[in-house]
């Protein structure tokens, strides 16, 4: 239920079109909430028949002219409806985690390799986040809209030097197994 509330959040920071809201899922939201573009254009068009958002007037023929969107106050409420709501925390599905436990009854052929893939994976995306941060946080940037972008980014730090601790940790215990 939550990407709609994604596409109102990504269009209150700033109007956009259906490729442009793509285009930032690709670079931002979507490191936490990813959606396809065929998703973010189906959203669009049921947040708009809702009264949410609405396409912006264009100065050109609309045939073949990207709709640029923007938040209505219907929109707005339901966005500080939903992020006033209590939510309870998902359970954690992760795949990995799940081969780990079959592998203790069918064996571990090929679990090794592909934990030191997720490792590189995940110690790649680390140097991503920190890369940003770096370059979108310095110390000077402490607006609360800020504060609370960067907060986002934290958790994806976190996370990725959770898995990536704990990756090398599961490497380290296959190189113990008989």
């Amino acid at each position: 239920m939550s990407l709609p509330h994604a596409i109102l959040t990504a269009l209150l920071e700033k109007p956009s079109s259906g490729l442009e809201l793509t285009r930032r899922f690709d670079r931002s939201i979507g490191y936490f909430w990813s959606a396809t573009h065929q998703q973010i254009y189906r959203e669009l068009g049921k947040l708009e028949a809702e009264g949410q958002i609405r396409a912006l007037a264009s100065d050109q023929p609309a045939r073949g002219q990207k709709k640029s969107y923007e938040v209505l106050p219907a929109g707005r409420a339901e966005l500080a409806r939903w992020t006033a709501s209590a939510q309870d925390p998902k359970p954690l599905r992760d795949t990995m985690l799940l081969r780990l436990r079959a592998a203790a009854v069918v064996g571990t052929d090929g679990v090794e390799a592909d934990l030191r893939r997720h490792l590189d994976l995940h110690q790649r995306q680390l140097a991503e986040y920190e890369e940003i941060e770096k370059r979108d946080f310095p110390p000077d940037r402490d607006s609360p809209q800020d504060r609370l972008r960067h907060l986002v980014l934290r958790a994806g730090i976190d996370l990725e030097t959770f898995w990536t601790q704990w990756l090398t940790h599961a490497i380290e215990e296959f190189a113990e197994l008989p």
